[in-house]
């Protein structure tokens, strides 16, 4: 997904991409990749004559499609959009300015000779997400989505992600929630690497942007109700109440007016049994950032 990415940054991410692809396939593991942009900008970020120079770099091994919007489609829709178009038999998301290690789609596949694997994460340089995981099966609680892989006829089966209430953050959240409900397992494959270009105060804290505030308050609440958490949603929008800033009060009367006009998603996995609310993260967390 695109939204104001230079030609340069989405350059340099197919060079690594596209030399990844050309090695699975050299060695038999793929037989063709497609790479799908979608475009969320007000304009678009790519002219003719640079997807014309995309599509240049690896003709051989890497097909592909631009998708210009017209519209910000959201992390989520915009995903599902480009699936729908999709006639691979996996889909890897990731964000369209990562650089990936050569071995990053080989590694990622083979995590899949289990039938057990529903979907599997790339470790993201220079910042690791602290998220537990299993040593030894690599076992997680979800995937993040800056690089994902997942077999198409399990997203299709479980409807993609859903886009009515995740605009930009916790779709991949809860799509992992929905890949474990099903009956698989998210895997967290340290072997399959990607740079991630992510930066932290001299503090060591995180610099989130406005969108980031914003988007990330209102999924809080969406995703605690969506799995059952009543007890989480009352203590979030309690804290919001007394703790709000400008975007926490945006997030919570927004919330509280999907509630009044009953467009709220209906629950799942009423048990706890799948969902993971830990310390107000989705996972218990290896260290802290």
């Amino acid at each position: 997904m695109l939204y104001g990415n230079g030609y340069e940054s989405v350059e340099r991410a197919l060079l690594s991409l596209g030399r990844s692809a050309e090695l699975a396939i050299e060695g038999g593991h793929l037989s063709r990749v497609e790479v799908a942009y979608g475009d969320s900008s007000p304009k678009p970020c790519l002219s003719e004559q640079e997807v014309a120079q995309l599509r240049g770099l690896y003709p051989g091994a890497v097909n592909i499609e631009y998708d210009f919007f017209d519209g910000n489609l959201g992390s989520a829709r915009g995903h599902n959009r480009l699936a729908a178009n999709a006639s691979t038999d996996f889909l890897v998301i990731q964000n369209p300015d990562v650089v990936v290690a050569p071995r990053l789609l080989e590694t990622l596949l083979a995590t899949f000779e289990s039938d057990t694997t529903g979907m599997a994460e790339a470790k993201q340089l220079p910042i690791e997400h602290p998220k537990d995981y299993d040593p030894v099966t690599g076992e997680t609680s979800w995937a993040a989505t800056a690089c994902a892989m997942i077999p198409r006829a399990l997203f299709e089966r479980i409807g993609g992600f859903d886009a009515d209430t995740f605009f930009l953050y916790c779709d991949d959240v809860d799509f992992s929630w929905q890949v474990r409900l099903a009956g698989y397992k998210v895997i967290f494959q340290p072997a399959a690497v990607i740079f991630h270009d992510k930066r932290l105060s001299n503090s060591g804290a995180w610099q989130p942007s406005d969108a980031e505030r914003y988007y990330s308050a209102e999924a809080a609440l969406m995703l605690a109700h969506k799995w059952s958490r009543a007890d989480i949603v009352e203590a979030i929008l309690k804290d919001f109440r007394a703790n709000g800033n400008a975007f926490t009060t945006k997030a919570m009367m927004t919330f509280e007016q999907r509630r009044s006009e009953g467009k709220l998603p209906t629950p799942v996995d009423p048990k706890h049994e799948i969902g993971e609310f830990i310390n107000g993260f989705y996972a218990k967390h290896r260290f802290a950032l």
